[in-house]
């Protein structure tokens, strides 16, 4: 068996959630009690696969989230608390400068039900493919419109898939592909794999991740999400 790498998670929590329609921004709302945020950073703390947290927070937000979270809950291998950018390119560029050689999962901190699995299937998955994501086939037909919102194409649904975090790659490629990145003066690129897939030209493999891994974004997703929360515990 090869040698374990090392695997740091970069926690994404600078998003401003303006779709959530509150003065908090979504990923401090509580859920069962405590922060979205909290439950993807225990995720990470208590896998056997990951070495360090980054948590990249927005700029002015690094002591509370010190304070009311890392410390609060005990999340030890929080090794960097960083201020994140304008865009969310911006603030994984940030944290990337701060990792070390091995693997780096990039994951947003709205995403709380990440799993013990899906870190395990990611680690698989990076180990032999370089560059994967966390995704699950569409139940939905998927229409692609031009601009004035006509359909111009039907995907087949069997080839599509809702792309999710974790985002997982050798550290060394992502970074590369993401310094390219940042000298563009037009960046496009909506995750991390389009960074990979266009810059670097690396095929990027998908593993499943889980149809419950939702986002929270809009109001309906934290009733959802209480939803699940209740049905785990």
């Amino acid at each position: 068996m090869d040698e374990k790498k090392y695997c740091t998670a970069i926690v994404l929590a600078a998003g401003s959630g303006k779709r959530m329609g509150t003065k908090v921004h979504k990923q401090y709302l509580l859920m069962g009690g405590k922060p979205v945020l909290y439950y993807s950073l225990r995720v990470f703390e208590d896998s056997r696969l990951i070495d360090e947290i980054i948590l990249v927070c927005g700029a002015g937000e690094e002591d509370y989230c010190r304070q009311q979270i890392v410390k609060k809950y005990g999340i030890s291998k929080v090794s960097k608390i960083i201020p994140g950018g304008a865009e969310r390119y911006n603030s994984v560029w940030n944290g990337l400068q701060e990792t070390r050689e091995g693997y780096v999962y990039i994951h947003d901190g709205a995403r709380p039900f990440v799993d013990e699995e899906m870190i395990e299937r990611a680690y698989e998955c990076v180990s032999e493919y370089h560059a994967c994501v966390a995704g699950m086939p569409s139940k939905d037909t998927i229409k692609i419109a031009d601009s004035d919102n006509m359909v111009t194409e039907t995907p087949d649904r069997s080839n599509v898939w809702i792309v999710q975090t974790p985002q997982v790659f050798d550290t060394g490629l992502i970074k590369k592909a993401y310094a390219v990145l940042m000298e563009q003066e037009e960046i496009s690129v909506t995750d991390d794999a389009m960074a990979a897939e266009q810059i670097s030209g690396t095929s990027v493999r998908l593993f499943y991740g889980s149809y419950e891994n939702i986002k929270i974004t809009t109001p309906e997703d934290l009733d959802i999400a209480d939803v699940f929360l209740k049905r785990k515990s």
